[in-house]
């Protein structure tokens, strides 16, 4: 975790980072889509929490751990950040780009 440095002023992170930090374990990356949209393609290791069932208020707290949220492209994860970092949550990000970003970087999705 020491290759980044998190800020109050930081929420969105690139996909390349995320890619690293999910080989080495080192993040809870938490997909916001629907579960229509993650059984047609999804990345390994994400979480499904779709934004429709979303309670900011009853996630997890996890202290020393990342998040990671994503989506199609940034928008639903976005406010889903919010929702948490209004919560009280920190290292809360936004994946940059969402699952399209991931995809045009040429990472592998499972389908």
């Amino acid at each position: 975790m020491r290759d980044f440095a998190f800020t109050d002023q930081t929420t969105e992170v690139d996909v390349a980072r995320v890619k690293t930090w999910l080989d080495r374990k080192e993040i809870l990356l938490v997909d916001v889509r629907e579960t229509s949209e993650y059984e047609q393609e999804h990345i390994a290791g994400a979480m499904l929490v779709p934004l429709s069932h979303f309670d900011a208020a009853a996630f997890p707290v996890l202290p020393g751990m990342r998040i990671v949220m994503h989506c199609a492209v940034g928008k639903r994860s976005e406010a889903a950040r919010k929702m948490l970092a209004k919560e009280g949550h920190l290292n809360v990000l936004n994946m940059t780009g969402g699952l399209k970003g991931w995809k045009a970087a040429g990472f592998e999705t499972e389908v």
